[in-house]
């Protein structure tokens, strides 16, 4: 099998975004007192942007509004111009996010780095955070002092940070009257961000803070190696009997049917969402809120997934193996399944040419029941801007709108691919090739856009067949897509506690699983998650989100 780069695997891994594994917790920072109120309850909500898509090529696979993505199977041919003259003003401008490349050559090596710096018109000093040190390197930013924090900020949504929301209403800017309703007609790239995306994201204390990643809707995915799964019987419309049957066909000497990555609890949104099952939280026709967790369904899936490593369908290092090690796994063939974000779907084709197919899985069905798929959160995380002048903040929203450039847009071909020439050249569909230099020098590796980033679309450079695939999944899953309806939301007793309320949760699920603990000692775990916190999540999200309806 071709040996796969390190680097490489970070840019795998990276894409799937709503799959990375949570590493250990993080202490609170002390960024106040605790007493801020950073509840929508009770406040004057702040309009969201006022939607204007923005012109560009028509897709060849037309969207949904329930969520499938605009489809290309060719790269435009005549791109636009989507910003019509250079941002900046010369000024430097600090900016900070997560990375999950390899750390860029320095700025005055990097005709990258270069080329944006002239686009834009700023000179950029880039604080990048690997995914590693992330939580630890944000306690120290969030507990410093004002004046140190960088001009534009990247908050991750792959983790929590307690007192998040506390720390963005007390330091960063409010963008409500710059963002809000029309205001946001300013800035066209900015207001071409669906409102799903704003929604998801949320108002901390009625207002607008940050600025979203908008993300698709499909979220945690089982991607499978196609033939794999075939030739061991797969077939449309499975049951969950069918399911484990088949993996444990697949399953044979040093093949395995299912991989899985510690902190993904064996891949449990996957087989949660299967059954049915609330993510996190479900909300009742009457505004109450409650807990997945306490949900028969979720129960069940536990013991469904109990069942599959007994059968020894899953890979026997489950519980320890990185997401990055998982990846290579996967690609050369040792385990027939993992679970990752469907933003992964790029390299999953891009680097699996040669060696196998990758598909993604429809669900299989629980008691004749159809199941369902993961909803992500439409917003992969979101930006928030330092405290500064009008004619500042200004500016900065203007370098921002120039990075969420759409596709089909000579701005995004820029931010993703470089310059022609230098960093790609032409296949021939006509869509950027990297070469050698832009296989180094891209924005994985100097991560503009974890900053701002235009809506997503479905696209595979010189694949078409597998975008005709991926968006006939969507049109056949996006309807049974089950989510977490506290998205967007705010809760004092999650932004404080959540995190460690929930890993209580995630070790039982991977101590039952892996045979560790018994299934009967998951209601006592949920009871002690309630108990400690939960029941409060419940009570603070249903007054935020009567106040958001």
């Amino acid at each position: 099998m071709p040996s796969m780069s390190r680097r490489t695997l970070l840019r795998s891994v990276a894409a799937g975004g709503a799959a990375v594994s949570v590493p250990g917790l993080l202490t609170a920072c002390s960024t106040s007192s605790g007493d801020s109120d950073v509840s929508n309850a009770g406040k004057k909500l702040a309009a969201w942007p006022t939607y204007q898509p923005a012109a560009g090529p028509k897709p060849d696979l037309a969207p949904t509004d329930a969520g499938v993505q605009a489809g290309y199977t060719a790269y435009p041919s005549d791109l636009v111009k989507s910003v019509p003259r250079t941002p900046g003003d010369g000024s430097t401008v600090k900016v900070m996010s997560v990375s999950f490349g390899t750390p860029p050559k320095p700025a005055s090596a990097n005709r990258f780095w270069a080329a944006i710096e002239k686009a834009l018109g700023v000179k950029i000093e880039y604080t990048i955070i690997s995914q590693a040190d992330y939580q630890k390197k944000m306690a120290t930013v969030m507990a410093g002092d004002a004046d140190t924090l960088p001009d534009i900020i990247n908050l991750f949504s792959g983790f929590v940070l307690p007192r998040e929301a506390e720390f963005v209403q007390r330091r960063a800017e409010d963008l409500t009257p710059y963002l809000s309703g029309e205001a946001i007609a300013d800035y066209p790239n900015l207001a071409n961000i669906p409102t799903h995306a704003w929604r998801d994201m949320g108002r901390i204390g009625g207002r607008i803070f940050g600025i979203p990643l908008e993300r698709p809707l499909p979220g945690s995915t089982l991607w499978l190696n196609r033939d794999l799964f075939a030739d061991a019987g797969m077939t449309q419309g499975w049951s969950a009997d069918d399911f484990a049957a088949v993996a444990k066909r697949a399953t044979s000497g040093r093949t395995y049917g299912l991989g899985a990555a510690a902190g993904s609890l064996f891949g449990n949104a996957v087989h949660s969402a299967a059954h049915n099952a609330p993510q996190e939280w479900a909300v009742t026709k009457d505004g109450a809120f409650q807990p997945g967790w306490a949900d028969e369904r979720f129960k069940a899936s536990i013991a469904f997934q109990a069942r599959l490593r007994k059968d020894g369908s899953y890979h026997p290092d489950a519980t320890s193996i990185s997401q990055i090690d998982l990846t290579t796994l996967y690609y050369n063939g040792t385990v027939g399944s993992m679970q990752d974000g469907f933003g992964a779907y790029l390299p999953k084709y891009r680097e699996s040419k040669g060696k196998l197919t990758p598909a993604a899985a429809l669900p299989y069905s629980v008691d004749g029941e159809p199941g369902g798929i993961v909803a992500a959160r439409r917003s992969f995380g979101y930006t928030v801007l330092k405290k500064a002048k009008k004619e500042r903040v200004e500016l900065l929203l203007r370098i921002l709108d120039y990075l969420a450039a759409p596709f089909g847009s000579q701005e995004w071909e820029l931010v993703h691919y470089g310059v022609e020439g230098t960093h790609f050249t032409r296949g021939k569909d006509g869509s950027p090739t990297p070469t050698k230099l832009g296989e180094v020098e891209n924005n994985t590796n100097l991560p503009l856009k974890y900053l701002a980033e235009g809506p997503q679309v479905l696209f595979v450079p010189g694949m078409p067949d597998a975008v005709r695939a991926l968006h006939a999944w969507q049109l056949k899953t996006v309807p049974h897509a089950v989510r977490n309806a506290s998205y967007g939301l705010q809760s004092r007793t999650k932004n404080a506690q959540g995190t460690t309320l929930k890993a209580l949760l995630d070790d039982t699920v991977t101590g039952i699983v892996a045979g560790r603990v018994p299934l009967s000692e998951w209601d006592g775990a949920v009871k002690k998650w309630r108990d400690r916190g939960g029941d409060r999540m419940a009570e603070e999200f249903a007054k935020d989100y009567a106040a958001n309806t």
